[in-house]
């Protein structure tokens, strides 16, 4: 039996009814060929019959679209008895509630009720096996007000008992009304037009021309509550015709989707975009999708300038919650513009000074939100080698007079908490604002180069793995002797890459030549450490964001505190895993004494080494380097039956890691009672704090940038790029356009 119709229901096929000529499509927008039995006959689309291409007046309860006859006719289109059998067999298969197109007899194109008609450029036509698809278009239709590359969608009104009105219905308050009505309008298709609105009267009409639906509301005397007056609900109207809706505003998208929101924050404005025009058939904007979200989110979690406002009470209910604790915020003193702000929590500060390694790494990111701003960041290492972060800054942009100050309230925060400064050992990409301020406020401290920073631009100057890994056992060699070796290597490979890792001191990065005790620490990239949850948080208004760093700190504090109490061992697991590696390595060693702390230790690999126990060193430089006893040293104090334990540093133990996170990092009470507790805490006196506005700095448009640009990176020329495929520079074989 042959097919002329072409059919497009709910989902993305394509099928060919029997024995139609009428073209039915519904609100998918994906067009694909299938069902067809046709044999010998294309389905065209001749010139239209009437010169017109547009929506006719209603038929069947349903809008259609006229597009004119086809070019070919079978000869059974003009039997009505096999006309009314092909009917009947097509009814069933197509009559799917709220979803599928019915077909009318007069070979005309219908729209369900409450669906869409879609038409796009960039929509594929697939065709079946043995089927054309031969689209003439006419001289007509050229001229027609609808153009085929637009978009037409078409919902009829109907009736939404859940959204019915009536005379007499009462709302709390004109707000109330109005939510009611828009509600009303986008469940049951139809749009309206406000006539007039002020504080005792509300009326609106559909904005459809010439139709008579209309309300009219009025407030009740001495209550604010409103009430339908009169209310004419019939509509002539065929309902929309356009994409979007006039209702749909930020609001009704925020209300729409506040409950998923609430439930799933991380939703993105594309989902919220794609479940609006699922359940109610509208297509808005991407914008409109993340104002929205926005909107909630504000409601939830509070605005990004509430919190800049709230800023000096929160720094208050740090100090109260946490005694000890340093916080304290800066604003421009021409207009309050935020700052700066430091923070550094008492649990914290204690763990460092007393159990903590001289060590400490600086990183940054740039924060995600609304205004721009750097969170900068201070950690340290416990025992077991974990990150301990000590101190956050957020500043409103990172220059290095905002480094410095970083550096100069952290020189402060160490000088109130200890006797005697430590010598510090500091790792960070080394930019001159660190630079400057670690001379200035720490002139003892070893400062180098995070191995991390130093290697992400080597791999970007030299995109070679042989020659990043090469780099990397550079500097972890112990030995002046190892590390030019390595460094041979790379220049084997490469004189360039050689002569740009020479150019940097390795003293500044180099285990063998690094002045400092790093404990084998070669790297400070907090970040990406942190970066399953310090990224999330840096896209939350500043409150909350050293809310979620306080909240994750007080967890960690919590649960390594906990942890440690079920280790049975002396050190820490890391430590006892290395001192355990160097007892089995031991074995195989000769040991000779000299004295009482002299020992001359052989290794059939590794030649003669001289330990002295009493300095703690070796000459292979392991002992001093990573405050653990080496193979050598291990095998001298075995051989004079000494407790190895003994002979490690003691922030390797489990007694001082457990001092580590003795202190606890206490939560802070929600924002809604600070002011209560605050009087309270003042006995009754009502402080009056300084407002702190938003940075001046909004985030320009666009997606922000996903991959940090380096400090190192900054001002430097791009490598240029070779074509393999053409010889031309500027691009790539795989995007290369040159003709072959």
């Amino acid at each position: 039996m042959a097919n002329h119709d072409l059919v497009l229901g709910q989902n993305p096929d394509l099928a060919l009814g029997q024995n139609h000529h009428d073209l039915v499509i519904s609100q998918v927008h994906g067009v694909g060929l299938g069902l067809g039995h046709a044999h010998d006959h294309d389905l065209g689309l001749g010139q239209a019959h009437d010169h017109d291409l547009g929506l006719g007046p209603h038929h069947h309860n349903t809008s259609r679209l006229v597009l004119g006859h086809h070019q070919h006719h079978h000869p059974h289109d003009h039997d009505p008895h096999h006309h009314r059998q092909s009917h009947d067999s097509d009814s069933d298969a197509l009559a799917v509630q709220n979803h599928e197109l019915g077909l009318s007899d007069n070979h005309e194109l219908t729209l369900a009720e409450t669906h869409e008609l879609s038409l796009a450029e960039t929509h594929e036509l697939g065709v079946d096996q043995a089927h054309e698809l031969a689209l003439q278009p006419s001289h007509e239709m050229v001229q027609s007000e609808m153009v085929l590359a637009s978009v037409l969608q078409t919902r009829r009104h109907v009736l939404n008992l859940e959204h019915q009105l009536t005379v007499g219905q009462e709302f709390s308050d004109v707000k109330s009304c109005r939510r009611a009505l828009r509600d009303t309008a986008i469940a049951c298709h139809f749009e309206i037009q406000t006539v007039k609105s002020d504080k005792t009267r509300f009326t609106a009409k559909c904005a459809a021309e010439g139709c008579p639906w209309r309300i009219h509301c009025a407030k009740l005397p001495g209550v604010p509550t409103f009430t339908i007056r009169t209310i004419h609900d019939s509509h002539t109207c065929s309902g929309i015709n356009h994409l979007g809706h006039q209702q749909a505003s930020v609001q009704w998208v925020a209300s729409s989707v506040e409950e998923r929101l609430r439930e799933n924050p991380h939703c993105k404005p594309k989902e919220i975009l794609e479940e609006i025009h699922r359940v109610h058939g509208i297509t808005l904007s991407y914008k409109q999708a993340w104002r929205g979200k926005e909107r909630i989110m504000a409601a939830v979690r509070g605005s990004f300038e509430e919190g800049y406002r709230l800023l000096p009470q929160y720094c208050e209910q740090v100090q109260r919650t946490n005694p000890g604790s340093i916080s304290s915020v800066y604003g421009n003193p021409d207009d309050n513009c935020f700052c700066r702000l430091f923070i550094s929590f008492y649990a914290s500060i204690y763990g460092f000074v007393n159990a903590c390694r001289p060590l400490i790494g600086l990183d940054r990111t740039v924060l995600k939100s609304k205004y721009l701003g750097t969170l900068l960041l201070a950690t340290g290492f416990d025992g077991d080698g974990a990150l301990f972060p000590l101190a956050f800054g957020v500043v409103d942009e990172e220059t290095d007079e905002n480094w410095i100050w970083f550096l100069s309230e952290l020189h402060a925060l160490l000088e109130a908490n200890t006797e005697n400064m430590p010598r510090l050992t500091i790792l960070s990409n080394r930019q001159k604002g660190i630079v400057d301020g670690v001379d200035f406020n720490f002139p003892t401290a070893f400062h180098g180069f995070c191995m991390h920073h130093l290697s992400e631009s080597f791999r970007k100057e030299f995109s070679n793995t042989m020659l990043v890994n090469l780099l990397w056992e550079a500097a972890h060699a112990l030995t002046v002797i190892e590390f030019e070796a390595k460094i041979l290597e790379i220049e084997e490979l490469s004189p360039e890459a050689a002569f740009w890792i020479r150019r940097i001191p390795p003293r500044l990065w180099a285990t063998a030549y690094f002045e400092g005790t790093r404990f084998g620490h070669l790297t400070a990239n907090i970040v990406e450490s942190l970066n399953s949850w310090i990224l999330e948080a840096s896209g939350l208004p500043i409150i909350q964001m050293m809310e979620c760093i306080r909240r994750q700190l007080m967890t960690w504090f919590n649960e390594r505190r906990e942890r440690s109490m079920q280790w049975s061992t002396i050190l820490v697991p890391s430590a006892e895993r290395r001192v355990s590696e160097a007892i089995e390595r031991a074995q195989g060693y000769q040991v000779g004494r000299a004295n009482e702390a002299e020992f001359e230790v052989v290794s059939p690999h590794e030649g003669t080494n001289i330990v002295d126990i009493r300095n703690r060193c070796c000459l292979c430089r392991g002992w001093q380097l990573y405050g653990l006893p080496c193979a050598h040293g291990v095998a001298a104090l075995l051989s004079c039956r000494q407790n190895v334990h003994r002979y490690t540093e003691s922030c390797f133990t489990v007694a001082t890691y457990r001092k580590t996170y003795s202190q606890t990092i206490h939560p802070i009470p929600d924002k809604s009672l600070w002011k209560e507790i605050s009087e309270t805490s003042q006995g009754g006196e009502n402080k009056i704090d300084a407002i702190i506005n938003p940075p001046k700095s909004l985030r320009p448009p666009g997606r922000p940038r996903k991959k940090r640009v380096r400090a190192e990176d900054r001002g430097r020329s791009k490598r240029v790029v070779h074509c393999s495929r053409c010889n031309q520079t500027g691009h790539f074989r795989t995007t290369c356009a040159a003709p072959i």
